[in-house]
């Protein structure tokens, strides 16, 4: 086990209203503990429990109300109608290649004439690439749809231009001032786009762009229903917020997968060793989404599309093996990097050890940067950023803490960069070897004027305090409509206090780091609830000597050989004491 994590600190939501509560306690006829829940999220009447509980496809946003939509949905029907080549071009990621796979498929079923690009992470890089649109020229293509990408593309868009190409860009990322000179932007974080929601993943816009075409053009909706599966596993990989239009197309998108998953899909639930019909939004995180990934971490995200779009199933099976054979090879490399990694902190080799993480070794491999920076801000919580070298220049990933804009540290040091892009809390750069020196100093120094103490210490937020006498089937089951859960409709934290393990307990997982509990709270000695905690076997001698302990959770349903069964998933534990 190489995570070491930093004590965290407990943090005990204040309740809602107490009269909104107890009305709608009384109204749903709920446990107050649930009502509360709801008030916290903003739902304090029957008619918005109501929304909130029974998604509806109905209310999904008119397409239309997104700008360019219009001139998006003509331009598809002009190439359509008069047979032009098409070609989709998405990232590499899981956003990138699901909404490659989502508008490629809709598009063959109503044209002979589309193709998609993917570009090599590592000939290529991020983004629409001059080899692409050169591609996109030598085969004859006149109109490129981006997906995920392409919102900063203006020099690319230009070129394309130039060689006689129209392109549409679809993308969710922030834009900057001046967008490119596309025959359509469709990116509702545009600052002249008044669509309803701005949240929406890359193959979100996607589906939007297909559901705009199909509106107009007189395809029903009931058509573009298998296509919700690309959308939910882009809606929980991304980490966009599961609330508004993405909580009701991840909910269709979950039901679509768990009843009639596409191929390639089904094919990787198999190999995830996941119970079909069961799946849930942190499968698909950490079981789906990161063997989708290693496609274009470790040879070419070419291979994930085509395992999604694909109609055979042996074919289907056989790109799903290969898959999984390089997600295989990536965790491996993975773990031996982040091994060497916090050596090198530990031992006072890297770049920063001071108010950011930063370590280089030009030896690592590229599609994996990424995950051992999200390793070392779990070991050490701080904003993290690592580097190796790639076609001749520094590349890396960085990764922050909760609270702290490190995209924003990145570009302020924009002028030593080659080329920079991201998010909040996840970005990634370009710099010349010669420029690094310098921005190491830089960003510890902007690091350090800026990051609060507060940002530095982990946190668990604590909806409500939680007695096991109150967790009944009808409990779990109302709060399982709570789902999906994930960024903006997090699961709920619970805490129950004074409670110990049975005497079953045992060390389970590589290594025995995890903790397989059988607990019971000390005021109720004869109810006794089952539990996990992952990378928690510190605590197993105190836990076995039958000493007391407070523990943090959510609440979840386990299935295995198709028995389900309710268990804690145990976030923290503390040695008995008063938490205020």
């Amino acid at each position: 086990m190489y995570v070491m994590g930093k004590d965290k600190e407990w943090i005990l939501k204040s309740s809602a209203d107490v009269e909104s509560v107890r009305m709608l306690s009384s109204e749903l006829g709920i446990d107050p503990v649930l009502a509360d829940l709801l008030v916290q999220r903003g739902i304090s009447t029957f008619q918005d429990a109501r929304a909130f509980f029974r998604p509806d496809l109905s209310r999904l946003h008119d397409p239309f109300l997104m700008k360019d939509m219009d001139v998006a949905v003509e331009r598809v029907r002009k190439a359509v109608v008069s047979g032009e080549k098409i070609l989709v071009y998405g990232d590499y990621d899981v956003d990138g290649t699901t909404a490659v796979s989502l508008v490629y498929s809709f598009l063959r079923s109503i044209s002979a004439n589309v193709d998609f690009y993917i570009p090599d992470r590592y000939d290529e890089g991020y983004g629409v690439s001059d080899k692409g649109i050169a591609w996109a020229c030598d085969n004859g293509f006149s109109l490129i749809i981006t997906l995920d990408c392409g919102i900063k593309a203006n020099d690319k868009v230009s070129a394309a231009a130039s060689m006689g190409i129209d392109m549409i860009i679809c993308d969710h990322h922030l834009p900057e001032n001046d967008l490119p000179s596309a025959v359509a932007v469709l990116d509702p974080k545009r600052e002249d786009c008044n669509y309803p929601f701005d949240d929406l993943s890359g193959c979100g816009v996607g589906f939007k762009l297909v559901q705009g075409y199909s509106a107009r053009y007189g395809i029903a909706f009931e058509e573009l229903i298998p296509l919700l599966d690309l959308t939910v596993v882009s809606i929980a990989s991304d980490l966009v917020a599961i609330t508004g239009e993405n909580r009701i197309l991840a909910h269709f998108g979950l039901r679509q997968l768990n009843e009639s998953p596409r191929l390639g899909l089904l094919s990787m639930i198999r190999l995830s060793g996941l119970e079909p019909s069961h799946i849930t939004i942190d499968d698909i995180v950490f079981k789906i989404g990161p063997r989708i990934n290693a496609a274009g971490r470790m040879e070419s995200g070419r291979m994930a599309v085509e395992l999604l779009t694909a109609t055979d199933e042996d074919q289907a099976t056989k790109i799903a093996d290969e898959i999984n054979e390089y997600n295989n090879e990536r965790k491996n490399i993975d773990r031996e990097i982040t091994r060497e990694a916090l050596e090198m902190v530990q031992s006072g080799q890297s770049l920063s050890n001071g108010n950011a993480t930063i370590v280089y070794d030009p030896s690592w491999h590229k599609g994996v940067v990424g995950i051992v920076a999200s390793r070392l801000v779990e070991a050490f919580y701080k904003p993290t950023i690592v580097l190796t070298r790639s076609n001749g220049l520094v590349t890396g990933s960085a990764r922050s803490v909760q609270g702290f804009d490190l995209y924003g540290a990145i570009e302020s040091c924009a002028d030593l960069l080659e080329n920079f892009g991201g998010h909040i809390y996840a970005a990634g750069l370009t710099l010349k070897e010669e420029n690094l020196k310098e921005f190491c100093e830089r960003i510890n120094a902007y690091v350090g004027n800026t990051i609060s103490s507060e940002m530095l210490t982990p946190v668990i937020y604590i909806d409500s305090r939680l007695d096991f006498s109150r967790i009944t089937p009808k409990f779990f089951r109302i709060l399982k409509q709570f789902q999906p859960f994930g960024p903006g409709n997090n699961a709920p934290v619970f805490m129950t206090e004074n409670v110990y393990d049975n005497g079953n307990g045992r060390k389970v997982g590589a290594e025995g780091s995890h903790l397989k509990l059988e607990l019971i709270q000390e005021e109720q000695p004869y109810r006794h609830i089952s539990a996990i905690a992952f990378n928690k076997s510190s605590h197993f001698e105190h836990i076995k000597a039958g000493n007391p302990v407070d523990i943090c959770y959510s609440i979840v349903e386990n299935y295995y050989r198709g028995i389900a069964n309710l268990q804690l998933r145990i976030k923290d534990i503390r040695d008995r004491e008063e938490i205020i």
